[in-house]
């Protein structure tokens, strides 16, 4: 990761002490967690969805529907706190998701979604927070 152009820049080891070892795979490693195991998966309450390495708000709860892919899913994420990059692992073009406040993984977006906004933003569980309203 290139840790200079983010507002919250810590070391490596840093990360691992706070997130723990299953969300630093996750957010600092670009890990994926096992489809329907997350705990936001089928969640369902009305708030706003954060960065769980740094707390930016990244998604509300208006903008998530049950996809049926096995991660929370949401149709459009709020203005600006997301950072798109081009992604060519596995054989695959897609578009990663970061945090642009921290770097920090949160899963991939795809122009498949069934709404008007044609998206679907694809996350790690573990890559969120959510503060109820």
């Amino acid at each position: 990761m290139n840790h200079n152009n983010y507002c919250i820049q810590k070391t490596e080891t840093q990360w691992l002490e706070e997130l723990g070892d299953e969300k630093y795979q996750i957010l600092r490693k670009k890990g994926t967690e096992r489809p329907f195991t997350g705990i936001y998966n089928l969640h369902k309450e009305n708030g706003i969805y954060s960065c769980a390495a740094c707390k930016t708000q990244l998604f509300t709860s208006d903008a998530k529907f049950n996809s049926g892919c096995g991660w929370p899913s949401f149709d459009q994420a709020i203005e600006g706190p997301v950072e798109y990059i081009k992604d060519k692992t596995f054989g695959m073009v897609r578009t990663e998701i970061l945090c642009a406040t921290c770097g920090s993984h949160l899963g991939h977006v795809f122009d498949d979604g069934p709404t008007p906004s044609g998206q679907r933003y694809c996350v790690n569980s573990l890559s969120l927070d959510f503060q109820k309203k």
